[in-house]
């Protein structure tokens, strides 16, 4: 079942929440050896809520999950649930108060019953940590479905839950879902209210959702939605539901097709699925053109404003638990000491020039569409990429332009499944709408999916050898 689908038998009381818990109980227990997905399970407590739940009487037009259980990623608050930030100085750490996010989707009838594995405090696109181990790409466990929300996407391709939260700054609800074939969507900041968070005020960070198709995801963006006091960028709910509107197709003009954003280098064989997988955007376009927005200096700028973040995040561990943090964490922080204000403010001016240039974009173009990550899933044992096409990255985080020049705008961004690799390895396709358009990108990404079969194609049982897809 989907998750859409297993939320109306939910309604219906056709099947319980219970029933539920048990099934995910007995997925996890059948392929968590060879994922690590979802390493801290909460079921006795899921399954009190569950029982309030089926002890409520559902209303006209209720919005809720009526007992779904989801996951929550390890950087996320759970009240009274292991939460390590994947950091072996939080190895112990139970929180006190969920996350008003985790609250939001409580109250709107979802139902925790694990965390999803994270890299340390979500540095990098690569999921191990030194609490819980290295999260394993489903379709080939040998390889790795990236991060930082690794867990969350590695649980759903291979069915231990039916929908998933992840967070997002430089792709990490992006490049997981195109490593492991399923659906994630990074919304816009203050679209999905979370906290209370050290740096409330922050535009780069956002929570989204995860599903294996692109009505689950939207169905979950409708839980998520709202304004909160506890953020102080938080956007009031539409006044309209987005898994209503994807299922409103949509007619749209123009649509731009970047292959690199005229800044990556692009693997062939990806740059080949995906260029392939834009012709399928004429069926609902009028026109489909290369073109991009102008993203000059982004990748300083992105780097920039990551490491001063990282600074004021996690500068204090640097000074305290030195010896407990993983070399890309110390180094991150460590970049953020270096800059000057001069430096931060440069930045701060060229991504506001990148957001004006995106804008204006939109005004031309619908969407702008690209490959979600420059390379297809590599070996999990491959803490990060070192080059690709004979370009050097001198970091653990330049490999992930596709999705963090993505970031710089602000714009909401989806990646969808598009194809496979010869080795049937799954390739994602980026959709990026202007600012605070989640429901064009889902329109977009849910009339593509109609297109093709490759969400019909998870869950998978874990595999370490792959035939032809």
């Amino acid at each position: 079942m989907t998750a859409l689908e297993a939320v109306e038998k939910l309604k219906s009381r056709e099947i319980s929440p219970l029933e539920l818990i048990d099934a995910a109980e007995q997925r996890i227990e059948q392929t968590n050896d060879a994922v690590n997905a979802l390493p801290v399970l909460c079921l006795d407590r899921a399954r009190k809520h569950a029982q309030k739940i089926l002890n409520e009487k559902p209303q006209n037009g209720q919005k809720s999950l009526f007992g779904l259980p989801i996951a929550i990623k390890d950087l996320t608050a759970v009240e009274g649930v292991l939460h390590t930030n994947g950091s072996p100085i939080f190895k112990d750490q139970i929180a006190q108060h969920s996350d008003v996010m985790v609250k939001r989707l409580e109250k709107n009838g979802a139902v925790v019953i694990a965390k999803a594995n994270t890299p340390e405090f979500g540095a990098g696109a690569q999921t191990f940590n030194e609490v819980f181990g290295t999260t394993t790409n489903p379709w080939n466990t040998r390889k790795t479905p990236g991060g930082s929300s690794g867990g969350s996407a590695a649980a759903l391709a291979a069915g231990q839950v039916w929908l998933a939260q992840g967070s997002d700054l430089g792709g990490s609800l992006r490049i997981p879902a195109s490593f492991a074939g399923v659906v994630g969507l990074r919304p816009s900041p203050g679209r999905v209210a979370h906290g209370p968070s050290a740096l409330p005020f922050g535009l780069n960070s956002v929570e989204g959702p995860m599903g294996r198709t692109v009505a689950d995801v939207a169905l979950m963006l409708d839980m998520m939605v709202g304004q909160d006091p506890w953020d102080p960028i938080s956007l009031p709910a539409p006044s309209y539901s987005y898994l209503d509107k994807v299922q409103q197709p949509v007619q749209f003009n123009r649509i731009a097709y970047s292959p690199d954003l005229g800044q990556c280098p692009i693997d062939a064989e990806v740059a080949e699925i995906c260029g392939k997988a834009v012709s399928g955007l004429r069926e609902f376009s009028a026109s489909v053109e290369e073109d991009c927005i102008d993203f000059s200096g982004g990748h300083d700028i992105f780097q920039i404003l990551r490491a001063a973040q990282f600074a004021a995040a996690h500068g204090p561990k640097l000074e305290t638990h030195k010896d407990l943090l993983k070399e890309d964490v110390i180094w991150n922080i460590s970049e953020g000491f270096k800059l000057t204000a001069n430096d931060i403010g440069w930045a701060l001016r060229e991504q506001g020039q990148l957001f004006h240039r995106s804008a204006a974009f939109f005004e031309t173009y619908d969407l702008l569409v690209t490959p979600t990550v420059m390379v297809p899933p590599f070996d999990h044992e491959i803490r990060s990429l070192k080059e690709v096409n004979g370009v050097k990255f001198d970091n653990y985080i330049a490999w992930l332009a596709q999705t963090y020049l993505i970031t710089n705008t602000t714009c909401p961004a989806i990646s969808v499944p598009c194809g496979f690799t010869k080795s049937g390895l799954p390739v994602g396709l980026q959709i990026v709408g202007p600012a605070h358009r989640e429901d064009l990108v889902l329109q977009a990404a849910a009339q593509f999916e109609a297109l093709h079969e490759y969400s019909a194609m998870t869950p998978i049982d874990p595999r370490t050898t792959l035939e032809s897809v």
